[in-house]
């Protein structure tokens, strides 16, 4: 049986040596064996969930989802509904935030296009930006965040997409 350091395990899964402490701390991996002098020694098999969180993260599961499809992945007797149902959420929360980028990118669009560019300080940009007063205040950036992918909250600039 092959022990690598968390040095080792982090070159030969693509995970940081932080990360790999924080998978641990997360229960997403075992807790290592420690060798006499306390050093971290992880298996073979705890590379290749490492190499499997590390997948996972760059399709851009949480990293709810991710224990998820480990529990899964591990479970010989699990049923692929799961894993497709979860892959599926997955998708539609992408396409929520894809078509969010879409709306912010035509709104700046539009601003830009209005905007002259030139040496007069009138700019239809800041202007957009300034314009937030009409609304309540914004929430806290977490909270802003999480509403804004389910599509709870609507961005100041969003309402000039239509006078385009």
């Amino acid at each position: 049986m092959t022990d690598y350091n968390i040095g080792d395990a982090a070159t030969r899964s693509g995970v940081s040596a932080k990360m790999i402490r924080h998978y641990e701390a997360m229960g997403l991996i075992p807790k290592a064996r420690r060798t006499a002098a306390g050093y971290r020694n992880y298996a073979e098999s705890d590379v290749h969930i490492l190499r499997f969180i590390a997948r996972a993260r760059d399709l851009g599961f949480s990293m709810r989802q991710i224990a998820d499809l480990l529990g899964l992945w591990q479970n010989r007797r699990r049923r692929s509904n799961e894993v497709k149902a979860l892959a599926l959420t997955h998708i539609a929360e992408i396409e929520a935030r894809i078509a969010e980028a879409q709306a912010m990118k035509a709104t700046l669009e539009h601003l830009v296009h209005c905007c002259h560019g030139d040496e007069r300080p009138r700019c239809p940009i800041l202007d957009s930006l300034a314009d937030a007063k009409e609304e309540a205040p914004p929430p806290s950036t977490a909270t802003r965040a999480s509403a804004s992918r389910s599509g709870v909250i609507s961005s100041p600039l969003r309402r000039h997409t239509s006078r385009r």
